[in-house]
């Protein structure tokens, strides 16, 4: 729900006692500066306009004295935007425009693809957010997937971010018989935006723009007609380039999702309701468990788990490949440090897991931080950060299972 829509309702509503009690509070706290200002204006009457009706305290103070919080993660992926109010060239925008009508003619496609997003878009928004990214950035799954984490092309590209096997290989995204890291959303997300990140800086001076057609069509491509543009008298930046059909609409097409998305209504979208923290908790495993022992233990469905983790092939996670398996959200906490802690002789019994094992796991909170956590079970911080083989403490995500010992 927009900033907008939320104020047209406040305001259709404002005989009701919740908006009678922020109009009384914003009337109060601005009493001081009200009188204030009479005060003012009494002293330098020769520069003031008496006949000019001054604004009320109400109406300079009541929508600065509301505060409304990110109500979804649609709008907490609009704050990130970077690339919005930039203006382009002519001829560039035209190719977004291209797009942005191509997409508002079927918009029964973008309701079905940001539905298909839904587990996946505030958690890769945030990674991106944590990066300083353009929030844009969060929108490529739409450019190469239609955010479908089991997509495979013609090509051998998989996933996401539709990663071709020698680049996944590079990457250090694990493949094998039973695990496939490009399908696993987690693992390839960190992977894509590292590749990213990695490729701007190498070759573009920090341009995002290059490295998306890069990641597109080689670095090699995009090199040669940067070079090519340059002999031209031109920048060289990626408006300026010649490249393969598929890569000169790369970026308009990511421009016109992200400018649908920043402003639905205006293009007659529907966009799914997408809870601001992600739709999934992380468990840290270090045994080997299918995802039908897990169904039965959690008390969720096994398609519900497929789903959440298509890098597994075969049903299973296996420690050697993966070590992480994503649940719903709103699986119980023991049961989770029940399954993290793989006791076949506790996995049917939630009393036997009470009496060994509480108090040895915490689950992740919005808002907690490691130093926290540690404070709270008079614990060693560094401690808490090895024994979860943590890489960036500042990055603890609502949801996360952590152990907190050592055996």
């Amino acid at each position: 729900m927009t900033y907008r829509t939320i104020r047209q309702r406040l305001m259709l509503s404002a005989g009701s006692t919740v908006i009678m009690g922020l109009m009384l509070a914003a009337a109060a706290s601005s009493q001081a500066s009200a009188t204030a200002y009479e005060g003012s204006t009494a002293s330098t009457s020769k520069s003031v306009d008496a006949t000019k009706p001054r604004p009320t305290p109400f109406q300079i103070h009541f929508w600065e004295a509301l505060e409304l919080e990110p109500q979804d993660a649609w709008t907490t992926l609009r704050k990130s935007f970077q690339w919005q109010e930039k203006s382009l060239p002519v001829e560039a925008q035209a190719r977004v425009d291209e797009w942005i009508e191509h997409y508002r003619s079927s918009p029964e496609n973008i309701a079905t693809i940001t539905e298909r997003a839904s587990p996946w878009l505030a958690w890769i928004t945030q990674q991106v957010s944590e990066r300083g990214l353009p929030g844009e950035v969060a929108l490529i799954p739409f450019v190469e997937s239609s955010f479908d984490p089991g997509a495979r092309s013609h090509r051998g590209a998989a996933g996401l971010w539709q990663f071709m096997p020698g680049t996944g290989d590079a990457l250090g995204l694990v493949r094998n018989g039973n695990y496939d890291g490009r399908l696993d959303v987690l693992t390839s997300t960190e992977a894509a935006l590292d590749y990213l990140e990695m490729q701007a800086d190498q070759w573009y001076e920090g341009d995002l723009m290059l490295s998306l057609a890069a990641y597109n069509a080689g670095a090699g491509t995009v090199n040669r007609a940067q070079r090519q543009a340059q002999s031209q008298s031109l920048n060289g930046d990626y408006w300026d380039l010649s490249l393969p059909y598929e890569t000169m609409q790369y970026v308009p097409k990511l421009k016109a999702i992200a400018t649908i998305i920043n402003n639905p209504e205006q293009y007659g979208v529907s966009l799914p309701e997408i809870h601001v923290d992600p739709a999934f908790a992380k468990v840290k495993l270090a045994h080997a468990v299918t995802l039908s022992e897990a169904s039965q233990l959690l008390d969720v469905s096994q398609t519900a788990l497929a789903e959440l983790n298509p890098g597994l092939l075969n049903g299973s996670i296996d420690p050697r490949s993966a070590q992480t398996l994503l649940v719903p959200e709103e699986v119980d906490t023991q049961m989770l440090a029940q399954l993290s802690q793989g006791d076949s002789q506790t996995q049917g019994s939630n009393q036997a897991f009470a009496q060994n094992s509480n108090g040895n796991t915490h689950r992740v909170e919005r808002g907690d931080s490691l130093s926290a956590i540690a404070a709270r079970y008079n614990i060693d911080q560094q401690d808490l950060i090895r024994w979860n083989a943590i890489d960036r403490p500042s990055a603890l995500q609502p949801g996360q299972l952590l152990t907190l010992s050592g055996r």
